[in-house]
């Protein structure tokens, strides 16, 4: 991969996770704002429910706050390596999502209330209740990390099969 193709894949991974980073904080101002004191209802089971996360996702470890920002911290160094090698644009979108998701989520950590070192707690507000409590930087990561492997997999053979021996 050349230097203008890194250099590519780097700015549209670093544009999607600056919209991603946007979007989600922006959505936890709005949720902190208005769903302080009640719950909003959309359809189904899936309602707007704020809730205030001291652990990683889907509620794991809390009271491990830190020592998780710290791994997420060197996991956005490694995003950001990682995403000037993507092998495409749907690559670098995906990178950019995880990227922009991991970094908002961190953002919380060190700037919402909390206690001591990175001991912010994360805004989640999407409540599906048969699911745990989620807001659009975990939705980012997780549908960026599908990307991400379904990207693997499917250059994987093509890339076997193209490389001479």
């Amino acid at each position: 991969m050349d230097v203008t193709s890194r250099r590519a894949a780097l700015t549209i991974a670093l544009g999607v996770a600056a919209l991603v980073i946007l979007v989600d904080q922006l959505s936890k101002t709005w949720a902190v704002n208005h769903l302080q004191d009640r719950n909003i209802h959309l359809f189904w089971t899936l309602q707007l429910n704020l809730t205030f996360n001291s652990g990683m996702a889907f509620g794991r470890g809390r009271g491990f706050g830190p020592v998780i920002a710290v791994v997420g911290i060197c996991l956005v160094f490694g995003l950001v390596l990682g995403t000037s090698r993507a092998p495409n644009k749907v690559a670098a979108v995906a990178g950019g999502m995880v990227l922009g998701g991991a970094i908002s989520n961190l953002l919380d950590r060190m700037f919402r209330e909390g206690s001591g070192f990175l001991g912010g707690r994360v805004v989640d507000w999407i409540d599906p209740q048969w699911y745990p409590v989620f807001n659009f930087a975990d939705a980012c990561v997780v549908v960026g990390g599908i990307l991400l492997v379904v990207v693997g997999l499917w250059s994987a053979p093509h890339k076997a099969t193209s490389d001479p021996v």
